[in-house]
């Protein structure tokens, strides 16, 4: 099982790698010194972005898991007349 972190900035999604515990603190930071620039690393490599938050932005975070399911699982719903993989 794998989480990846789902951060929405004003209505734009941003994935995150585990940890995002300092990051949160930074983000934090920012809007209680009343608004600065935080880079936002990559999911998978790069430089990342800066975004600069302010107080009163709309900011939400999320985890997402995106680890595979199990074999059985997978037997179960081959047999269940369903025609893809999310029942419809």
């Amino acid at each position: 099982m794998s989480i990846v972190h789902r951060l929405t900035v004003d209505g734009r999604d941003y994935f995150l790698p585990d940890p995002v515990t300092d990051l949160k603190g930074n983000i934090l930071e920012a809007i209680k010194a009343g608004g600065g620039y935080v880079n936002i690393p990559p999911l998978r490599g790069g430089p990342g972005i800066d975004i600069l938050f302010s107080p009163g932005m709309p900011v939400t975070w999320s985890q997402i898991d995106v680890g595979g399911e199990t074999a059985d699982r997978a037997d179960d719903r081959s047999g269940s007349g369903v025609d893809d993989e999310f029942g419809l």
